[in-house]
């Protein structure tokens, strides 16, 4: 009794760690699918694999790198970070990076005014606010009626 209730558990446990495996594994038929979710030959084919691979005793990182030896890197929806694809890990902080210093500089631009500053130095005193309100309104040009790539942006 106690080692049917063992060999029952055993078989929850090989088939809880295949289909844990086999949803981190791309059909190479199907491409978009896991082989869990793929009904092509090679998913049924690869998905036996896995529970013969676990039944002999071998553990996941074992059946992973199998899996991508026999069929590349590809076959595994995330792929190892090195040297190839250290651009497609790192390009959203690259991205996020060159946004924000792009803001950064446009912020500081709009809140610096050459011309206020040189003021101030001159005077020795701060312009007040309505000092500077008026100083900017004289000093800025007039919007263009042009479109450009930035104004299509502000809108």
């Amino acid at each position: 009794m106690a080692n049917e209730e063992d060999a029952g558990k055993n078989i929850q446990v090989v088939e809880a760690r295949a289909r844990n495996i086999s949803h981190n594994v791309r059909c190479t038929e199907c491409g978009s699918q896991s082989i869990e979710d793929s009904q092509a030959d090679i998913a049924i084919l690869l998905r036996k694999l896995i529970r013969d691979e676990i039944r002999a005793g071998k553990s996941d990182k074992e059946i992973f790198k199998k899996l991508e030896e026999d069929y590349g890197e590809t076959v595994l929806y995330a792929p190892k970070f090195d040297i190839q694809t250290a651009a497609l890990w790192l390009s959203p902080l690259l991205v996020a990076g060159a946004a924000a210093g792009i803001w950064a500089y446009k912020k500081h631009r709009q809140k610096t005014n050459v011309h206020i500053m040189a003021l101030n130095l001159v005077r020795g005193v701060a312009l007040t606010p309505t000092e500077k309100q008026t100083m900017l309104e004289v000093l800025t040009p007039p919007p263009s009626q042009g479109a450009t790539p930035f104004s299509l942006w502000r809108r």
